[in-house]
């Protein structure tokens, strides 16, 4: 039996470096877009909403190309129902905090 789940819900929470790319164009603010793109907007590093596995996935390559994976740092916690949930990091762990969540 597969321990695998089709999560519809999500949050994500973020710590960004403010550092300026190579581009001109800060990572924060990459990130920021991609996340109102496929969330609504909670709170400053805050976004939360009902996403597709497919969509989870588009969004989680968007990301990964624009973080820097030694220093930023962000949180997916996907919900399936309320006593259902996981939770993926990407990025830099060495800074996590114990997560309390639900």
């Amino acid at each position: 039996m597969s321990n695998k789940y089709n999560y519809n819900y999500a949050f994500v929470f973020y710590d960004i470096s403010d550092m300026e790319t190579e581009a001109g164009k800060y990572r924060v603010t990459k990130v920021f877009k991609i996340c109102k793109k496929y969330f609504k907007h909670h709170q400053k590093s805050v976004f939360r909403g009902n996403i597709t596995p497919a969509n989870l996935i588009k969004f989680k390559a968007e990301v990964e190309k624009v973080i820097d994976d030694n220093i930023d740092f962000i949180s997916i916690v996907k919900l399936k129902n309320k006593h259902v949930f996981d939770e993926e990091i990407l990025g830099n762990i060495e800074n996590e905090s114990e997560s309390i969540f639900l």
